[in-house]
Protein backbone atom coordinates (compact mmCIF):
# COMPACT_ATOMS: atom_id res chain seq x y z
CA UNK A 1 0.00 0.00 0.00
CA UNK A 2 1.41 3.25 -0.99
CA UNK A 3 0.64 6.45 0.81
CA UNK A 4 1.00 9.25 -1.55
CA UNK A 5 -0.65 12.43 -2.48
CA UNK A 6 -3.93 12.11 -4.19
CA UNK A 7 -4.34 14.30 -7.17
CA UNK A 8 -6.65 17.15 -6.49
CA UNK A 9 -8.33 18.83 -9.37
CA UNK A 10 -8.75 22.53 -9.24
CA UNK A 11 -12.17 23.70 -8.07
CA UNK A 12 -14.35 25.28 -10.71
CA UNK A 13 -14.28 29.05 -10.53
CA UNK A 14 -17.51 30.77 -9.49
CA UNK A 15 -19.59 32.14 -12.29
CA UNK A 16 -19.42 35.93 -12.35
CA UNK A 17 -22.44 36.50 -14.60
CA UNK A 18 -26.17 36.03 -14.08
CA UNK A 19 -27.90 33.54 -16.34
CA UNK A 20 -30.56 35.69 -18.02
CA UNK A 21 -32.47 32.89 -19.77
CA UNK A 22 -34.78 31.97 -16.85
CA UNK A 23 -35.48 35.64 -16.15
CA UNK A 24 -36.45 36.28 -19.77
CA UNK A 25 -38.67 33.19 -19.80
CA UNK A 26 -40.55 34.37 -16.71
CA UNK A 27 -40.92 37.87 -18.16
CA UNK A 28 -42.38 36.51 -21.41
CA UNK A 29 -44.85 34.29 -19.55
CA UNK A 30 -46.01 37.29 -17.48
CA UNK A 31 -46.34 39.37 -20.64
CA UNK A 32 -48.60 36.75 -22.23
CA UNK A 33 -50.72 36.51 -19.06
CA UNK A 34 -51.22 40.29 -18.94
CA UNK A 35 -52.01 40.45 -22.66
CA UNK A 36 -54.76 37.88 -22.18
CA UNK A 37 -56.08 39.33 -18.90
CA UNK A 38 -56.12 43.04 -19.89
CA UNK A 39 -59.19 42.88 -22.18
CA UNK A 40 -61.06 40.91 -19.53
CA UNK A 41 -60.62 43.71 -16.98
CA UNK A 42 -62.53 46.22 -19.09
CA UNK A 43 -66.16 47.05 -18.39
CA UNK A 44 -68.26 43.92 -18.29
CA UNK A 45 -71.56 45.79 -18.58
CA UNK A 46 -72.66 45.80 -22.21
CA UNK A 47 -75.32 48.33 -23.13
CA UNK A 48 -76.83 49.12 -26.51
CA UNK A 49 -76.58 52.90 -26.21
CA UNK A 50 -78.61 55.17 -28.48
CA UNK A 51 -76.69 56.82 -31.29
CA UNK A 52 -76.49 60.59 -31.72
CA UNK A 53 -74.60 62.86 -34.11
CA UNK A 54 -74.33 65.54 -31.42
CA UNK A 55 -72.82 63.26 -28.75
CA UNK A 56 -69.66 64.85 -27.39
CA UNK A 57 -67.59 63.51 -24.51
CA UNK A 58 -67.83 65.40 -21.24
CA UNK A 59 -64.70 66.63 -19.52
CA UNK A 60 -66.20 66.86 -16.03
CA UNK A 61 -63.50 66.27 -13.42
CA UNK A 62 -65.81 64.55 -10.93
CA UNK A 63 -68.68 62.40 -12.06
CA UNK A 64 -70.73 59.35 -11.14
CA UNK A 65 -71.38 56.73 -13.79
CA UNK A 66 -74.91 55.32 -13.57
CA UNK A 67 -76.07 52.59 -15.96
CA UNK A 68 -79.56 51.27 -16.61
CA UNK A 69 -79.55 47.88 -18.38
CA UNK A 70 -82.26 46.63 -20.72
CA UNK A 71 -83.68 44.37 -17.99
CA UNK A 72 -84.02 47.33 -15.58
CA UNK A 73 -80.88 46.57 -13.53
CA UNK A 74 -79.25 49.60 -11.92
CA UNK A 75 -75.46 49.97 -11.78
CA UNK A 76 -73.47 52.56 -9.87
CA UNK A 77 -70.11 52.37 -11.60
CA UNK A 78 -69.61 48.61 -12.03
CA UNK A 79 -71.62 47.63 -8.92
CA UNK A 80 -75.13 46.27 -9.42
CA UNK A 81 -77.57 47.58 -6.82
CA UNK A 82 -81.23 47.11 -5.97
CA UNK A 83 -83.44 50.21 -6.20
CA UNK A 84 -83.55 51.02 -2.42
CA UNK A 85 -79.78 50.59 -2.04
CA UNK A 86 -79.23 52.66 -5.17
CA UNK A 87 -81.39 55.52 -3.86
CA UNK A 88 -79.57 55.47 -0.53
CA UNK A 89 -76.11 55.56 -2.14
CA UNK A 90 -77.11 58.33 -4.54
CA UNK A 91 -78.57 60.48 -1.74
CA UNK A 92 -75.37 60.01 0.28
CA UNK A 93 -73.24 61.04 -2.70
CA UNK A 94 -75.54 63.96 -3.47
CA UNK A 95 -75.34 65.31 0.07
CA UNK A 96 -71.56 64.93 0.14
CA UNK A 97 -70.97 66.74 -3.16
CA UNK A 98 -73.95 68.41 -4.89
CA UNK A 99 -71.73 69.65 -7.79
CA UNK A 100 -71.08 66.09 -8.91
CA UNK A 101 -72.07 65.33 -12.49
CA UNK A 102 -74.12 62.23 -13.15
CA UNK A 103 -73.36 60.42 -16.42
CA UNK A 104 -76.37 58.30 -17.31
CA UNK A 105 -75.91 55.32 -19.62
CA UNK A 106 -79.31 53.85 -20.43
CA UNK A 107 -79.86 51.02 -22.89
CA UNK A 108 -82.07 52.11 -25.77
CA UNK A 109 -84.50 49.26 -24.96
CA UNK A 110 -85.27 50.72 -21.51
CA UNK A 111 -88.73 52.34 -21.31
CA UNK A 112 -88.76 56.10 -20.96
CA UNK A 113 -90.69 55.81 -17.69
CA UNK A 114 -87.79 54.04 -15.97
CA UNK A 115 -85.33 56.68 -17.18
CA UNK A 116 -87.63 59.47 -15.94
CA UNK A 117 -87.99 57.72 -12.56
CA UNK A 118 -84.20 57.45 -12.28
CA UNK A 119 -83.80 61.15 -13.10
CA UNK A 120 -86.32 61.94 -10.36
CA UNK A 121 -84.24 59.99 -7.85
CA UNK A 122 -81.16 61.96 -8.89
CA UNK A 123 -82.87 65.31 -8.49
CA UNK A 124 -84.30 64.27 -5.11
CA UNK A 125 -80.74 63.42 -4.03
CA UNK A 126 -79.61 66.94 -4.99
CA UNK A 127 -77.76 65.98 -8.17
CA UNK A 128 -78.89 68.36 -10.90
CA UNK A 129 -76.05 67.99 -13.40
CA UNK A 130 -77.06 65.01 -15.55
CA UNK A 131 -75.28 64.01 -18.76
CA UNK A 132 -76.78 61.45 -21.12
CA UNK A 133 -74.16 59.16 -22.64
CA UNK A 134 -74.69 58.12 -26.27
CA UNK A 135 -72.58 56.55 -29.00
CA UNK A 136 -71.51 58.45 -32.05
CA UNK A 137 -72.45 56.62 -35.27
Amino acid sequence: MAFGRLERSERPKPMGEINMTPLIDVMLVLLVIFMIAAPLMSSSLRLDLPKSEAATPSDAPKFILVSLAADGSLFLGEEKLAAPQFQQRISTLGRANPDLELQLRADKAVPYGQVAELIGWMQAAGLNRIAFVAETP
